[in-house]
């Protein structure tokens, strides 16, 4: 059996949760893994474990944990809802994903800064999954601010089987259409 896995890539807000749950309704046998989820928990019962300075580890290693389970015991096609800008470790994840016999697929979302600043100040979205950022304001102006010096570097058609740009929300219907085409028995 074919099992695809779709990795979306783009800053805060620009509707890869959104886009993951219309896939995931259209995309049999599929699930999605949200590192926001994993934040959350995290945040909620063993805050403790955070770390006081540095990358939130523990929350790799709680995602880590879920995505091996679920290549190595499942036969699920699996939707990666993070960001996924950096573009070695983007790498890494499509290679792991290759050498279990996934056929990567790389949805991108690349909207306005304009719409995304306009849907940061009027989010409704629950700050528990922050360990260190204040707002999702705030996350939003770093990640903008991040350059191609610090590994973030935009997807192209090569790294991926299968490549997507969603550039405003009309593109996301059309492009859950064409990826649950993929996964389809008689698709080529």
């Amino acid at each position: 059996m074919k099992r695809l896995v779709i990795l979306t890539v783009g800053v805060t807000h620009s509707g890869k949760s959104t886009f993951a749950q219309a896939l995931e309704g259209q995309l049999p046998n599929s699930l999605i893994i949200d590192q926001d989820n994993h934040a959350d928990f995290i945040n909620t019962h063993y805050r403790a474990l955070l770390p006081k300075q540095g990358p939130n580890r523990i929350k790799y290693a709680v995602t880590q944990t879920i995505v091996d389970y679920a290549v190595n015991q499942t036969s699920y096609h699996l939707i990666l809802c993070n960001s996924n800008r950096h573009r070695h470790a983007r790498l890494k994840l499509i290679d792991y994903y290759r050498n279990h016999g996934f056929t990567t697929v790389v949805v991108y979302f690349d909207l306005p800064d304009a719409v995304l600043q306009e849907r940061v100040a009027h989010s409704q979205r629950s700050t528990s999954i922050f360990s260190k950022s204040s707002s999702f304001k705030a996350v939003l102006d770093r990640q903008q601010a991040e350059s191609p010096d610090s590994g973030v570097i935009e997807p192209t058609a090569e790294e991926a089987d299968h490549f997507f740009v969603i550039r405003n929300g009309d593109d996301a219907g059309d492009v859950i259409r064409q990826v649950a085409e993929l996964a389809a028995p008689n698709f080529d």
